[in-house]
C-alpha cells in the first residue's frame, strides 16, 4: 500500500507482525500522530531492494522533500531510506542503542544466574550422595543466589532513580555480591544519561568518546560489541541531538495495529486487514 499525498518531511521506518511471524515494513508520517494520515506505505517483506523499488513509485519530487528519517540500526532499513530518500538527515533511534546497553547488562546477568543454579545443583547431588537435606544459603533480603539473579531481571532495566525501596535493597546486595553487573549497569546508565541531559551535538559527541573509553578500559566483552556498534552508527545517532527525533512514533503506531489486530483475535484475512488499515489510518 503507497499513500503518497501523506508524506512530510520528518517519517518513521519500522517493521511490524501481521500474522504468523509474517513481517512488513511500515513508513509512517510522524506529523499525523498516529492518526489519519499516518502511513505512508506498508510493504510486504524486509527485503531492502524490493521496498526501495516499490518505495521509487513515490515521485522524486515528493521524497526530496523528505528532512529527516528515524529508524533503527538494521542494515536493510538504512539502505531503504540511503536509496528512497538519499537528501533525508538519517536519525538512529535512541531507544534501540540504550536497549543495546542493557541487553549486555542483562547477558551478564542470565551467564552468572546460570552459574548460581550450576553451583546449586551440585551442592544438592552432594548431599543426597551424604543422605542430608540441602538447604540453600539465604541472603540478607532471604533470596538465594539464584533468585536474586533471576529477580534483578526488572531492576536492571530500570534507572536508579525509578528503583523502590525493596528494589534498592535488592540492587545494594547483587551490587556488592556481583561488582561486575553494577559496573555494567552503570555503564549502560552513563549512556541513557548523555541521551537525557545533553542538548548540543559537540558536547554529546564529547560524552560519547569517553564513555567509549571507559568501556574500553572496563574490559567487558559485551559492551565492546554495544561500543562498535555506536561506533559504526555514531553519525546517524548524533543526528538525535538535532531535533531529538527518536523512532517512538513509529513504535507508537506498531502498537496501534497490534492493538487491532488483538481486538480482532487475530489475522486471517490479510488484505481485509490492510483495507481497514488504509481507512482508520491512511
Amino acid at each position: 500500500m503507497i499513500f503518497s499525498k501523506n508524506i512530510s518531511p520528518f517519517l518513521a521506518i519500522d517493521e511490524v507482525s501481521l500474522s504468523h511471524g509474517e513481517l512488513y515494513t511500515v513508513l509512517s508520517n510522524k506529523l499525523a500522530h498516529g492518526k489519519q494520515g499516518t502511513i505512508i506505505a506498508m510493504i510486504k517483506g524486509t527485503q531492502a531492494e524490493n521496498i526501495i523499488e516499490i518505495l521509487r513509485k513515490i515521485p522524486e519530487r515528493a521524497r526530496n522533500k523528505v528532512k529527516e528519517v528515524s529508524l533503527d540500526m538494521a542494515p536493510s532499513m538504512i539502505k531503504i531510506v540511503t536509496h528512497a530518500f538519499p537528501k533525508a538527515v538519517q536519525v538512529t533511534d535512541r531507544f534501540h542503542v540504550q536497549q543495546l546497553a542493557f541487553e549486555a547488562v542483562q547477558e551478564l546477568r542470565i551467564k552468572y544466574r546460570w552459574e548460581a543454579i550450576d553451583e546449586e545443583n551440585q551442592k544438592i547431588q552432594e548431599a543426597k550422595a551424604q543422605e542430608k537435606v540441602f538447604i540453600p544459603e539465604e541472603l540478607e533480603n532471604g533470596d538465594t543466589r539464584k533468585q536474586l539473579l533471576a529477580r534483578s531481571r526488572y531492576i536492571l532495566f530500570k534507572h536508579k532513580s525509578k528503583w523502590t525501596v525493596s528494589q534498592e535493597k535488592r540492587a545494594k546486595i547483587l551490587f556488592e555480591h556481583y561488582p561486575v553487573i553494577k559496573e555494567a549497569y552503570l555503564l549502560a546508565i552513563k549512556l541513557g544519561d548523555i541521551f537525557n541531559h545533553t542538548s548540543v551535538k559537540g558536547i554529546a559527541f564529547t560524552k560519547l568518546a569517553k564513555w567509549y573509553d571507559e568501556v574500553e578500559r572496563s574490559g567487558l566483552k559485551s559492551f565492546h560489541t554495544v561500543a562498535r556498534s555506536i561506533e559504526s552508527h555514531y553519525i546517524s545517532i548524533l543526528n538525535f541531538f538535532n531535533n531529538r527525533s527518536t523512532n517512538a512514533a513509529a513504535e507508537s503506531f506498531n502498537s496501534k495495529i497490534k492493538a487491532l489486530r488483538n481486538s480482532s483475535r487475530g489475522v486471517r484475512d490479510v488484505r481485509f486487514f490492510l483495507f481497514r488499515l488504509s481507512k482508520i489510518y491512511a
